[in-house]
């Protein structure tokens, strides 16, 4: 009796040291960083050591699962997750002990397996030990894998320990508001659809998102299977958006879900290492009680008001050296002297066509104007967002300036406010012009910025798709070689020459299938058409813009 136990003990032994270095090999047949194929798992359902977590809803799961799945209790929606005492309860009563591979599973291109593996590591579980399904049930029956309708039978009790969550893979509030003010070194990720981050839906009371987001939705992560995207895949859609591994990165979305895959995309799909979630996201925001800001246009600073302008162009912060604005009128001289801005500085040749020809006539203009190019140069023109302002805003960017924004309100509209209009004759008693010495940080040629404008047809070859987008009125006389989409940059404005809401104007977008993930190139036969949907575009937050040069 002694001998045949000791028999079976060595051959316990050579069956766990065999799957162990069986391991490897398996995984390099199935495993990929943390994602499970089905044949993987399809050979492996059967190991000891190979746990089977389902994460989708109880009533999918009774009506079809992967035979030996345990349905999972664990998905916590929102801030509220359970003491680690009573979570390492739930583990042990579903199995859980140390060891384990643990495969979690969900109906495929959602994000329950995703938030669940988020919320595992977050309880301390090694993430070397978790994978998800690639795919989820969607590939899982495509492929043939078994399923079944009868439930699992309870497992042993699991000998798993929750003694310290991990913190790191977490943002709270304090620092996530702080983040929003720092959006160099910090990206915060949002993962709702674009309906939500431009406010045409909510969850809560207000639609948007927070300063300074950045749009990649869950569903992106996702190819058509329900697999997820490549890694290479993956990292030219952030190299597009212009996110790179050494930002920091804080996920979030409206309650703490679909934020949970880029976080796993990112972490562990990219080894991307400063990648956080934001549990609480849109409702932790949200419920916040100093009422804080969502934003709806991507970069709502590119357009200013009245209101806007009275505040940061006034006189005696100007005075004081306390104002970084220079305020350039583009109007005609004539126009300007019947009245302007106080302070506002005429440049006309900004607005006016064939400018890219003599770009150092123009820089020259703008240096003896007075305009310094480390502060936001206010464009001031007939009013709204027209070719004219437009042209300039172009110009002034081409020329390498800090910022540029557009006054989107006409010198009628600021009068009709009580504000003060600066005219010549008025100017001997009292302070409505100033004399400027010319700057001597004006823009210089070689202080222009290069890749604004394009000659070539010859798309990026390895960042992003290129996409035309013919913005007159009218098509052109002229078309580059490529995909082209017409889109007159009228039907992103209002009556009045605004632009329109942005929920709006990514309706318009959506429905002429701009991409979200391409180069984007303007052109028209009038390079101010094309500028007037170059600033469209930008005001959205659509990163890798460019202008066609006639």
């Amino acid at each position: 009796m002694l001998k045949m136990l000791r028999v079976r003990t060595l051959a316990l032994v050579l069956t766990a040291t065999l799957c162990l270095w069986a391991w490897p090999a398996l995984a390099a047949a199935g495993l990929n960083g943390r994602l499970a194929s089905v044949a993987w798992l399809q050979a492996n359902l059967s190991r000891p050591d190979v746990l089977v977590i389902d994460s989708s809803p109880a009533a999918l799961h009774k009506q079809q699962h992967i035979p030996g799945a345990v349905l999972s209790n664990l998905f916590t929606f929102g801030p509220a997750s359970p003491p680690p005492a009573e979570m390492e309860q739930r583990l042990r009563s579903m199995g859980v002990s140390p060891g384990q591979q643990i495969v979690l599973v969900d109906a495929g291109g959602t994000y329950m397996a995703a938030r669940l593996f988020w919320d595992l590591v977050h309880y301390g579980l090694p993430a070397e030990n978790l994978f998800i399904l690639d795919g989820g049930m969607a590939k899982w029956r495509e492929l043939g894998g078994p399923l079944t309708q009868e439930p699992t039978p309870p497992r042993a009790l699991g000998t798993v320990r929750i003694t310290t969550m991990n913190q790191d893979v977490r943002v709270r509030l304090p620092e996530f508001l702080a983040a929003t003010a720092d959006p160099v070194k910090h990206v915060m990720l949002e993962a709702l659809e674009p309906e939500y981050f431009f406010g045409g839906a909510a969850f809560f009371n207000r639609g948007g998102h927070v300063p300074h987001a950045t749009l990649m939705p869950a569903g992106d992560f996702y190819n058509a299977d329900k697999t997820f995207k490549s890694p290479a895949e993956l990292r030219r859609m952030l190299q597009h958006l212009g996110i790179s591994p050494e930002q920091q990165v804080l996920t979030y979305c409206g309650g703490g879900g679909a934020a949970a895959v880029p976080f796993f995309a990112l972490r562990y799909l990219l080894d991307h290492a400063q990648v956080r979630m934001f549990q609480e996201s849109q409702m932790g925001w949200l419920q916040d009680e100093r009422e804080l800001p969502l934003w709806t246009y991507g970069a709502p600073y590119l357009v200013r008001d009245s209101a806007w302008l009275k505040a940061w162009g006034s006189p005696m912060l100007k005075a004081f050296g306390l104002s970084r604005l220079g305020i350039v009128d583009v109007r005609s001289t004539e126009q300007f002297k019947l009245g302007h801005v106080p302070l506002a500085m005429n440049i006309p040749e900004l607005a006016q066509s064939g400018q890219l020809a003599r770009l150092e006539a123009l820089a020259l203009a703008v240096r003896q104007a007075g305009l310094d190019r480390s502060h936001e140069a206010l464009v001031v023109s007939e009013g709204g967002l027209n070719e004219h302002a437009a042209l300039a805003f172009l110009m002034l960017e081409a020329l390498g300036q800090h910022r540029v924004s557009i006054f989107i309100d006409s010198l009628e509209r600021w009068a009709e406010l009580g504000q003060v209009v600066a005219r010549p004759a008025a100017t001997a008693g009292g302070a409505t012009t100033m004399v400027r010495p010319p700057s001597p940080d004006a823009p210089a040629l070689a202080a222009m910025r290069s890749g604004l404008f394009t000659r070539s047809e010859s798309g990026p070859a390895a960042s992003a798709a290129r996409v035309y987008v013919a913005s007159g009125r009218q098509s052109p006389s002229f078309s580059p070689a490529g995909r082209v989409i017409h889109l007159p940059y009228e039907r992103l404005l209002n009556a009045d020459g605004t632009p329109k809401a942005a929920k709006d104007i990514w309706k318009v977008l959506d429905q002429a299938g701009v991409p979200r993930y391409a180069e984007i190139v303007f052109f028209a036969d009038s390079l101010g058409e094309a500028a007037v949907n170059y600033v469209s575009f930008k005001l959205m937050g659509f990163p890798a813009l460019k202008v066609w040069a006639p």
